[in-house]
């Protein structure tokens, strides 16, 4: 590639005129205008001054090209530029080498995939920062790339309004009705940046000091990624509708979080049907991730508001965790699962709100944590720690919580721990007291834990019982509030975190917004800014309720109501012509439509065309189940031997049953499946399909082995033990016979066979 402003020493291009290239695509970027933050430190001020003196020598309007390697401040010419990336990580479209650079990309577009390309295209990394000082990277728009910006082995980075969103994210294969544990995410270890796939927005390794402000990233997967990072300000970003994690922190300490916006960063949630978060969130800090402060953001509609998890080597030796970290004034509200997820580990929350989640606080083994000053409100349960020590919760207020606090130690604990082979484990020495619970069932519920003081709290309970002690509770210690006393607040002064001048107040709407408003579809979750429809309950009925989602839930006067008209209903008839945004619309297939059931209405409003359809073969599956075993009838060890079960040569059916669907997903049978082994499980089942005019995909998932047959063609096998997996195979019109076999060993049964039309 060419090498723009390198010195002499470097490359004899420095002198040639003209020289200089670029690689591919930019966008718009939006400057901002965002105040400078006012205490930096002086590597900054440095920093900053050095890159715009750089800046105002150099010429502007360099073109982008593949190849570039910019090594000195530079400003692109404005475009949109559509430049591939290749696969790998350790490449980029442009790469920024040196230290003292500020590169502007005001009015650039760098553009990875084809416009239209589904976001499973992006592929590649469109900019690298490798290693320098003070380096600036400002007023970029990046698309359709697995990483927009990555940075590694860099001091004194900063990223300033930027525009990363519309990248890289995967589909997910999840449905209305319930989850598919292919969409489970699995954030390990990380030292050899196993992260990166991932994907990112942006993506660090290895940097210190700097700042990240003023960047949008929507509509990816992931937003900042910080890996061995320390010492950054990251401020006044929009972090928000990706389908894995807002912001994920991995060995990164002594970084302030602040003001950012960092909300609906989830999957796996379908209201009514399943709400697992499949382990988003907001704000992931894995692995010795410490003395990091976050404050003032608003994280809200993530899986988990914030996770921490300490990490592998904590739960392998015992040693180390996420600790020491300060949560201040932020808002984790309406998680499907957790509000606040800290484990292993010791920590400070002081003034948070958690409202309308699971759990306010899930918080198994924390030890010598404080949760101070917070607010709980409408959890499942506020705040439930397992085998936790030496924790104070101290004047917070729990209002409607079903149980506020809830403590217990399980007598057996998972055998392929080490963390309990090496720690103290016993539930044990908590200090409760100032915290007014109201209206709740149960105050406390306590289990096997020693030491417990509850004083001077306010309980107003409002069914079972304020008090509910089991097991060993031995030092239980209970000091009512004495009538007309004054409760005492616990002084969070030390904790506090003043608001950085210019800092951004990123509390929105979003904070009132229910749970019910996290939409999840196949790319991730809906971002309320263009109408769409979706099911009222489940997308399996008919004929179909679909609502006409746009405004947000409580619409201002000139937000509600935006109206709609039919444009378009092939093989379906809608119940209305004409509405308004919010309305519900009925839809019924065609009549005498034969065996295939093949729809898609479209709607308009304003500007916007939106559309849903349905397409089911409807096939009748004929299901028989059986029981196998290790020594006679393994399914990879006594193939023949499997394979003759299969065929039924070798005894009755567990259970034989016909069925429109092959769709299923259980750690325990359901009864309506009554019959159906736990464990060493064998599945044969036969359908037959004539589809009209049109391209098709037959696709799988399966835990564990498949093999699918097509008019007696192998196309999909994958017979081993396995996590959940995804198979395609392409599919002709007319008709087929299908044959799928499968075997489940134990643990998590996966399996779905689905013919899905492709144009």
């Amino acid at each position: 590639g060419s090498v723009l402003g390198a010195p002499s020493a470097r490359s004899a291009c420095n002198s040639t005129p003209g020289c200089g290239g670029f690689a591919t695509a930019a966008g718009n970027g939006q400057l901002r205008n965002m105040p400078k933050l006012l205490i930096v430190a002086s590597c900054l001020i440095a920093s900053a001054a050095s890159a715009g003196s750089a800046a105002a020598q150099q010429p502007s309007g360099t073109i982008p090209r593949a190849g570039l390697v910019i090594t000195t401040s530079t400003t692109l010419a404005p475009g949109r530029y559509l430049l591939p990336a290749r696969a790998s990580m350790d490449s980029a479209v442009i790469v920024v080498r040196g230290d003292d650079i500020t590169v502007d990309m005001a009015g650039v577009q760098l553009v990875g995939a084809p416009e239209g390309s589904d976001p499973d295209r992006g592929a590649g990394v469109a900019i690298l920062v490798d290693g320098g000082t003070n380096v600036t990277i400002r007023n970029a728009t990046i698309r359709g790339y697995k990483i927009a910006i990555r940075a590694r082995g860099t001091r004194g980075l900063r990223l300033l309004d930027n525009d990363l969103s519309f990248n890289w994210k995967p589909r997910l294969f999840s449905i209305v009705e319930h989850e598919s544990l292919a969409d489970w995410l699995s954030f390990h270890q990380n030292d050899k940046d196993e992260w990166l796939r991932h994907g990112g927005a942006i993506y660090l390794r290895d940097v210190r000091g700097g700042e990240i402000r003023g960047n949008t990233v929507r509509q990816g997967m992931n937003g900042l990624m910080m890996a061995n990072t320390d010492s950054l300000l990251v401020w006044n970003n929009d972090f928000s509708f990706n389908s894995g994690l807002g912001i994920g922190m991995y060995r990164a300490d002594h970084n302030r979080i602040m003001h950012n916006k960092v909300d609906y960063n989830v999957r796996g949630y379908s209201e009514g049907f399943y709400r697992r978060g499949q382990d988003s969130a907001g704000i992931l800090m894995y692995q010795q991730c410490d003395s990091n402060v976050v404050a003032h953001n608003s994280v809200t509609h993530g899986g988990d508001g914030v996770f921490i998890w300490a990490g592998q080597h904590t739960m392998d030796t015992g040693e180390g965790g996420v600790n020491d970290n300060l949560f201040y004034r932020n808002d984790f509200s309406w998680a499907p699962t957790n509000g606040i997820e800290t484990t292993f580990s010791r920590n400070v929350f002081v003034e948070n709100t958690v409202i309308g989640s699971d759990y306010g606080v899930w918080g198994g083994y924390s030890y010598n944590s404080l949760f101070a000053g917070n607010r709980f409100a409408r959890n499942r349960i506020g705040l439930a720690i397992e085998h936790g020590q030496d924790n104070r919760i101290i004047g917070n207020t729990f209002d409607g919580d079903s149980t506020t606090i809830s403590l217990w130690a399980n007598r057996i604990e998972p055998s392929d721990w080490g963390y309990p082979r090496h720690r103290d484990t016993r539930s044990r020495d908590y200090g409760i007291a100032d915290n007014v619970m109201q209206p709740v069932r149960v105050a406390l519920r306590i289990r096997d834990t020693r030491g417990v003081s509850a004083e001077r709290n306010t309980i107003r309970v409002s069914g079972d019982s304020a008090l509910v002690l089991s097991g060993d509770t031995s030092g239980f210690r209970l000091v009512p509030a004495a009538a007309g006393e004054a409760r005492s607040r616990y002084d969070v002064s030390r904790y506090a975190v003043p608001p950085l001048a210019g800092g951004m107040d990123p509390f929105t709407r979003y904070s009132d917004w229910p749970r019910s408003t996290i939409i999840v579809d196949e790319w991730g979750p809906y971002d309320w800014t263009a109408p769409r429809l979706w099911p009222v309950d489940s997308s399996l009925s008919t004929p179909l309720k679909l609502r006409v989602l746009g405004a947000p839930p409580t619409p201002t006067p000139a937000e509600a109501g935006g109206a709609w008209q039919l444009v378009e209903a092939r093989g379906a008839r809608v119940s209305r012509q004409s509405g308004r945004i919010g309305d519900t619309v009925v839809v019924t297939p065609d009549a005498g439509g034969g065996a295939v059931e093949d729809w898609t209405i479209r709607l308009a409003q304003g500007p916007h065309v939106f559309a849903y359809s349905r397409f089911d073969a409807r096939p009748r599956w004929n299901v028989t189940v059986y029981a196998w075993t290790d020594s006679v009838t393994h399914p990879v060890d006594s193939a023949a031997a499997f394979a003759a079960l299969l065929r039924g040569e070798r005894g009755a059916p567990a259970l034989s049953f016909t069925s429109p669907r092959l769709d299923y997903m259980w750690y325990r049978p359901p009864a309506r499946v009554q019959g159906w082994p736990q464990e060493r499980a064998g599945v044969a089942a036969t359908a037959e399909v004539d589809l009209p005019a049109g391209r098709y995909v037959l696709r799988t998932i399966s835990d564990d082995g498949i093999r699918v047959y097509v008019d007696d063609r192998l196309v999909i096998e994958d017979w081993s033990v396995h996590e959940s997996r995804i198979h395609e195979a392409p599919l002709n019109a007319g008709r087929h016979r299908i044959r799928v076999e499968y075997f489940q060993r134990d643990g998590w049964t996966e399996l779905r066979a689905e013919l899905l039309k492709r144009d």
